[in-house]
């Protein structure tokens, strides 16, 4: 039987958590057809790592940021390397250095969509969200749109509870490419904090059927089912691709959050739920940061 806990307060706790799967996952699997990612979009390049990679220590993460560091000291107009350098920065914990150094390569390269990509996540990352709107506007245009930007703007307007305009970015997206997995995530999410989960049940079992999606989308249907009461079914899709014992923890604060009301209810999601549920389970952001 469902737990009855006030749909509003549920969705609205979900929206604190959703938001490192619905922005990065606009970044996420970020391939090519070629050799090189295509004019404009954002360059794979911003990943922490590659899906299928084993992830890598925060200490090989300090040692490339020292010597991004001292190549973006020495040439502040790379955008590429500052583009790697915040990339290694925001691995480390670091995202408001992370910003100022996409501000900096900005300023010194301000057509270089890749550049202002980046530095519109960085932005988003640190909850600059209307700055992170302009931002993200120079990145493309309406006669190159990229889907990538298109997908993190709708994330951007999900977080700040514009759900309606957000829906008809993914939508743009998925014009471009239908299907995507991660597009495809970040609109089932946006149904769910709409407080629309059955169709956000639909669109992300839609997406975890796609052939390139990861544990992470996956991921993000099992909450949505346990969002609803279904805890079973709930803790099966997620053992799809975690430990038995990880995806009975996951299940299990799931079910203490919903029991519980009010401030108590924020800090178990935000202290347990966000890094087990998300962050933990290969956050989308490493894929696409």
């Amino acid at each position: 039987m469902i737990v009855r806990v006030a749909l509003s307060r549920r969705l609205r706790l979900l929206r604190s958590v959703a938001l490192a799967a619905l922005m990065a996952s606009g970044l996420a699997g970020c391939k090519t057809t070629g050799s090189s990612d295509t004019t404009g979009s954002i360059s794979s390049s911003l990943s922490s790592s590659a899906p299928g990679t084993p992830p890598r220590s925060e200490a090989d993460w300090r040692k490339e940021s020292d010597a991004l560091g001292e190549r973006f000291r020495a040439n502040p107009r790379d955008g590429d390397n500052a583009i790697r350098y915040a990339r290694a920065l925001r691995a480390t914990g670091q995202r408001a250095q992370a910003a100022a150094v996409l501000e900096s390569a900005a300023l010194h390269n301000p057509d270089n969509r890749a550049v202002l990509g980046a530095f519109g996540r960085a932005l988003a990352d640190n909850g600059n969200f209307k700055q992170a709107l302009e931002v993200l506007e120079r990145a493309h245009s309406p006669d190159q749109p990229d889907w990538r930007v298109l997908s993190v703007q709708g994330a951007v307007l999900d977080q700040m509870g514009r759900h309606e305009e957000a829906q008809r970015y993914y939508a743009s997206a998925l014009k471009i490419v239908p299907d995507e997995p991660s597009v495809l995530s970040n609109l089932g999410l946006s149904y769910a904090l709409s407080k629309d989960l059955k169709r956000a049940e639909a669109t992300l079992r839609r997406a975890s059927e796609a052939g390139s999606a990861d544990r992470r989308v996956r991921q993000n249907l099992a909450l949505v089912v346990g969002l609803q009461g279904r805890f079973p079914e709930a803790e099966a899709i997620a053992r799809a691709d975690l430990p038995p014992d990880e995806a009975a923890a996951n299940v299990a604060y799931l079910r203490s959050m919903m029991a519980q009301k009010g401030p108590a209810a924020a800090t178990t999601l935000k202290k347990t739920m966000r890094p087990r549920a998300i962050e933990g389970m290969e956050p989308i952001e490493q894929s696409g940061t």
